[in-house]
């Protein structure tokens, strides 16, 4: 294993965005940490491919980042490096509910949403702090966190209120991590927006994700759907060292959506 190996840690790292993310940082020879919190085999899948694609080291860690004490197990999966330079905060939750629909949503739906989207990636980064200002003071430069948010936490859209609600306070809270880290951490954040991904099929069928997508794609300034690979391209580059000099940013890419009045 490679001494200047980049050591990283993807959260949500078994299928769609976090698995793309995983397979780019492991074409670069990477030490990575594929977490999944239920889906094993899918993990196992991305660990392979990972390590085909070049990766220095691949490990599995399961936990669900809401609980603190899964979140410091994931870390520790790392601590065998002694140093981590990237986290990617990808491990995401939402339930598909009309935001006119208030009584959709119960108290239980806001708590396991901001659990997931907004204490998750707080506690991620808490638990990685040691290893990943050893990091910055192994390379000379500062270890990146890259929170992955969503449009919806700007425009107050997307698959619900809650859900909507999560994001924006990520958002925020990349402003506050980013003042209270440097300068051996850095933090930024991607929001996508749609994305053509089978989470998003499962959460609203196939017919009507096939809508979604088509709808997309005819009012988009770009006239496309952005793929899981496109949004992990973004990542990667704010993970790596390219964008050192870059911290508290909230980065969008809707292909232009946001352009639509």
């Amino acid at each position: 294993m490679a001494k200047d190996s980049l050591c990283a840690i993807v959260t949500g790292s078994a299928s769609g965005l976090g698995a793309a993310t995983a397979e780019i940082l492991a074409a670069n020879g990477a030490r990575l940490v594929i977490n999944y919190s239920s889906s094993q085999k899918e993990a196992e899948a991305t660990a392979e491919l990972c390590r085909k694609a070049g990766a220095a080291d691949v490990v599995i860690a399961q936990g669900d980042v809401s609980k603190d004490d899964d979140c410091r197990r994931i870390v520790a999966a790392a601590s065998g490096w002694g140093r981590l330079d990237i986290l990617v905060n990808n491990a995401g939750t939402t339930k598909h509910v009309a935001h006119a629909d208030l009584d959709g949503l119960s108290a239980e739906d806001f708590q396991r949403l901001y659990g997931v989207n907004t204490i998750g990636p707080f506690q991620m980064v808490r638990a990685a702090r040691s290893l990943l200002e050893a990091g910055s003071k192994a390379s000379g430069r500062p270890s990146a966190v890259v929170n992955v948010s969503s449009v919806a936490g700007i425009s107050g859209v997307g698959s619900s209120i809650a859900y909507a609600a999560s994001k924006g306070a990520l958002n925020t809270m990349t402003l506050s991590l980013s003042r209270a880290l440097a300068p051996l951490i850095r933090v930024n954040t991607v929001c996508p927006g749609y994305i053509d991904t089978p989470w998003f099929t499962k959460g609203r069928g196939e017919e009507q994700a096939k809508q979604v997508r088509d709808s997309v794609i005819a009012k988009v300034p770009l006239k496309v759907a952005s793929s899981a690979q496109d949004i992990a391209q973004l990542v990667c580059f704010l993970a790596m060292p390219a964008s050192s000099n870059m911290t508290g940013e909230v980065v969008r890419m809707d292909a232009g959506m946001h352009l639509i009045t």
